[in-house]
């Protein structure tokens, strides 16, 4: 299960060194794993795919009073938008052949 966070930072230089400090966080509540994509258009436009064992530990994870006082800290200046998603496929073109 993940949870797909998008919002809008100051500066990723300050940011992400705040952001590396709240694993603890993350992994308190259960968290496997992130991946962090920038934007093209705006590269302070950030989307956060965080993958949990469940919907319950990452509403935790949310809900979790640190989580925003790091947000402040790290200068996220937007509400975050959240979404949950489950893979339901995935597949790798790069092993097949060309048309």
């Amino acid at each position: 299960m993940y949870l797909v966070i998008q919002h809008t930072i100051r500066d990723y230089d300050d940011w992400k060194p705040v952001f590396d400090a709240g694993e603890y966080v993350r992994t308190r509540h259960g968290c496997i794993g992130h991946e962090i994509f920038r934007g093209d258009d705006n590269v302070n436009d950030l989307t956060i795919m965080l993958e949990f064992p469940s919907r319950s530990a990452g509403e935790s994870f949310m809900a979790d009073p640190e989580l925003r006082q790091h947000m402040d800290e790290g200068g996220v200046t937007s509400e975050p938008r959240a979404m949950w998603v489950t893979q339901t496929q995935r597949v790798d073109y790069r092993s097949r052949k060309a048309a």
